[in-house]
């Protein structure tokens, strides 16, 4: 599966909605975020440019005034008094510069003659330098030169600190937008476990309906269909063991009835069908006791005994049953269960290969594995999963000698699930099945 989807632009656009919704909240907040900080700054440097102006206007006025009426003398002990944090004075024709043409320097030179009224002509020129510094020349009424050296400052001062805080607001907006996602994307974590966990079979915990109003109901509702399919699946369990009870009486009729009529082969053939409809109804019983039998106890067992009494009961019959490797260990499970899933996978075996092995491994987990091999024709890979429904045949001549009922497998994976195991089913290398059932 792929880790993110790829745009027209080159990007790449995470798979995840968490991802997704992270980052789309994340980059519209840094962007409202950045846009209230872009006019603050603007706001900031519009005011200083309006503070700095002013003082040009109001001040520079007064202080060439003053400066034009005292004496050469005189003027030199003022200048100090009269310089302002963006502007100094200076006596004389002050540094060599270059004239400047820009609007900033136009608005300085415009703001200082209209506030001298035109009296002393004005020449603004720009000096070189790291520093941004512009000097306006004039000549008092004197013939005495002076230099006005303005040093504009863009916007006010910014604290140590704000970048600090700067820095926490990006945290907490990172965090913030963490905790608002996994709110909004937990619940459906939890719905997609539980609906992968979904198996009607087993008694599971509900689904939580705590938290917001619309996480509840749809927990809610879960809850009520996980309930509709178990009652679903038990009627139909229900239904089938019903109509396989009734039909015992009927049958047993029959076969009484077959057994006194005179020998014949139309008697023959009678007997053998009854023998069939007789044995589906046995599986149809047996499904049905696998699915909602909880009567039978687990307990201890010794594996080795447990294995070699099957593998025997099958031995004196004259079956090609055997026990491959040593068999050591105990298991806690529930003995008939246990014996009646390896019995199917056995019967199975012998059927379409004539020969079973039975072995039994620990896993890396130290669960309990038990196998059923053969060395059959094996089922198609992509029948594998379907080959444990119930009445899944894969001969579909309706033969019960080639196919079965088709229940076999499926009582075997009801019993599994009622012994709190797993089974599976896989082909072997170089040809034949394998009926694995682990117990954990």
């Amino acid at each position: 599966m792929k880790a993110a989807v790829r745009l027209r632009s080159g990007l790449t656009w995470p798979s995840t909605l968490r991802s997704r919704i992270f980052l789309i909240l994340l980059i519209g907040l840094a962007l409202a975020y950045g846009l209230s900080f872009s006019v603050l700054y603007i706001e900031r440097y519009m005011s200083a440019k309006a503070v700095m102006l002013g003082t040009l206007e109001n001040d520079v006025a007064t202080s060439i005034a003053v400066l034009d009426r005292l004496p050469p003398g005189e003027r030199g002990d003022l200048l100090d008094r009269l310089s302002r944090g963006n502007y100094r004075f200076v006596l004389g024709p002050g540094l060599p510069g270059v004239p400047d043409t820009s609007s900033k320097g136009a608005e300085i030179s415009g703001k200082i003659e209209e506030a001298i009224g035109h009296r002393f002509p004005i020449r603004i020129e720009r000096i070189p330098g790291d520093v941004n510094r512009l000097q306006a020349h004039l000549t008092l009424s004197d013939g005495s030169p002076l230099t006005i050296d303005v040093t504009p400052k863009g916007v006010m001062p910014i604290a140590a600190w704000l970048p600090y805080v700067f820095v926490v607001q990006m945290v907490l907006l990172i965090l913030c937008t963490w905790f608002a996602v996994r709110q909004a994307i937990q619940p459906l974590g939890e719905l997609a476990a539980a609906a992968d966990a979904l198996d009607p079979n087993k008694d599971g915990p509900a689904m939580s309906e705590a938290g917001p109003s619309e996480v509840a109901h749809a927990a809610r509702a879960f809850n009520a269909m996980r309930e509709r399919i178990a009652h679903y699946l038990e009627e139909r369990v229900q239904i089938l063991a019903a109509i396989s009870h009734d039909l015992q009486t009927p049958i047993t009729r029959m076969r009484l009835r077959a057994d006194m009529a005179e020998d014949s082969p139309d008697k023959d053939k009678l007997v053998h069908d009854l023998g069939e409809i007789q044995r589906l109804v046995q599986d149809g019983i047996a499904y049905a006791r696998s699915a909602h039998g909880n009567g039978e106890k687990s307990a201890r067992i010794d594996l080795a005994s447990f294995i070699d009494s099957i593998a025997y009961d099958y031995q004196d019959t004259g079956k090609a049953v055997t026990v491959v490797g040593l068999v050591q260990g105990a298991a806690f499970t529930k003995p008939h269960a246990l014996r009646r899933i390896l019995s199917n996978f056995i019967d199975n075996a012998l059927k379409f290969a004539g020969a079973a092995e039975i072995s039994v491994e620990r896993s890396a987990e130290n669960d309990i594995v038990i196998s059923v091999m053969d060395r059959g024709p094996g089922i198609p890979d992509d029948m594998l999963e379907a080959a444990m429904q119930p009445f899944f045949r894969l001969e579909q001549s309706r033969n019960r000698e080639t196919g079965g009922t088709g229940l076999g497998l499926a009582i075997a994976q009801q019993l599994t699930a009622k012994i709190g195991g797993s089974l599976r089913l896989y082909n072997r290398a170089g040809g034949g099945l394998a009926a694995e059932v682990t117990i954990r």
